[in-house]
């Protein structure tokens, strides 16, 4: 995925322990600071910057050069349809999760029988606001809760599902406490029950193995900024190829026509593939980090990246309910994602003081945020220890 100009990097090997510090070299704030926040916005890598950089290189000296920065956003379809296992024909490259989300959306009348939306507790806001805002046009808006375990269970979707739902639509893993949602089960039920099924990946993209195309979804939708790797100003909806057809969205753009050199103001043509979800301008800069961001995934392999974040996160698990501090997260692999959620007496108080010993983490719903990625290693889950040991007021004890 090299480009002219471009600062070369030195190959590493595939991903394993004896690599992992040749790629911990590759990722600068490692060397300064114990980095746990991938879940809010993955390390940089030095073939990162030297992608942006790259970019500035041809401001400075040529000015513009559309067909080349065309190509690049190319080069990002193709490369999220091989890391999701799925053709380019069914990736939109948006600016945002909400941009997909917004775009799915206008595509749906809620006019009829069947105008229920079917959402879940643990989901981040765009997806709870943007469909809260379809009841204008008709829809309505259901949540499966949470149960008294912390989770929720397949049964309380199943519960909600029905003749009336017009689409499901839920994360993969929670961004407040890491838990992950059995969204098999849930897209079955909606495929069982005539309803469309969309899936929001953020929280999942890029820390494990993620065949779109193998699991029973009609739309999904994520960004660059977190465990691909690559920067804000970027997302990406996939759209099952026998659905895009019959999904027509009205939130659209230049870039989303058949023919976006045709300039015509005189009517809408929507593109034949899913570039039809697309709206304006490509999101230039944030292509080229997303592409080298995709490269190293490609390089470290899928699934050793997974493996690594499942027993660097286990491994942490299970050094806290050693230590006797209480977390959010479940400790078996199927149930949680990348990241790891302490719970604290109060989280914005604790993430600023852990930030003060050169940890970096974040905070939601009173749970401080611990959250993986192949590049860690066991010296930042005992930084991560010996630091909420010297905070113990502001743990909560299991």
């Amino acid at each position: 995925m090299a480009e002219q100009g471009m600062t070369a990097r030195p190959e590493i090997e595939p991903l394993d322990d004896s690599s992992v510090a040749a790629w911990r070299r590759e990722f600068p704030v490692l060397a300064r600071r114990t980095y746990l926040n991938s879940g809010s916005y993955g390390a940089l890598a030095l073939s990162v910057k030297a992608a942006m950089e790259d970019y500035l290189r041809l401001r400075l000296e040529e000015g513009a050069d559309w067909g080349h920065w065309v190509g690049r956003n190319e080069a990002v379809r193709a490369g999220l349809a091989q890391l999701f296992g799925v053709r380019p024909a069914e990736i939109a490259v948006t600016t945002s999760a909400s941009a997909g989300i917004n775009a799915f959306a206008s595509c749906l009348d809620f006019s009829g029988k069947r105008n229920r939306v079917v959402v879940s507790d643990f989901e981040f806001p765009t997806n709870g606001q943007i469909w809260h805002a379809q009841e204008r046009r008709g829809a309505e808006v259901v949540h499966a809760p949470v149960a008294d375990d912390g989770h929720i269970p397949v049964e309380h979707f199943e519960r909600l599902i029905d003749e009336r739902t017009r689409v499901v639509a839920v994360t993969h893993v929670c961004y407040r406490n890491g838990r992950r949602l059995d969204v098999e089960a849930i897209a079955r039920i909606a495929r069982e029950r005539g309803a469309l099924f969309m899936l929001d990946c953020y929280q999942s993209a890029g820390s494990q193995v993620l065949p779109l195309g193998e699991l029973d979804v009609d739309v999904a939708v994520g960004g660059t900024l977190k465990y691909m790797l690559g920067t804000a100003g970027v997302g990406f909806m996939y759209v099952r190829e026998s659905m895009i057809e019959q999904l027509v969205p009205t939130c659209t753009g230049w870039m989303a026509q058949r023919d976006p050199g045709a300039m015509d103001i005189t009517g809408y043509d929507p593109a034949p593939d899913a570039r039809r979800f697309e709206s304006g301008t490509p999101p230039v800069v944030g292509c080229y980090a997303t592409e080298a961001g995709l490269a190293i995934l490609e390089r470290a392999g899928m699934p050793a990246i997974e493996q690594r974040i499942v027993t660097l996160s286990g491994r942490c698990l299970d050094r806290l309910s050693n230590a006797g501090i209480a977390t959010a997260t479940p400790r078996e692999d199927a149930l949680r994602g990348p990241t790891v959620a302490i719970r604290s007496t109060n989280d914005v108080a604790l993430v600023e003081q852990l930030a003060a010993d050169g940890i970096v983490t974040s905070c939601r719903d009173g749970n401080v945020r611990a959250s993986f990625h192949f590049y860690n290693d066991d010296s930042d889950i005992d930084a991560l220890l010996a630091a909420l040991e010297r905070r113990r007021p502001l743990v909560v004890s299991s």
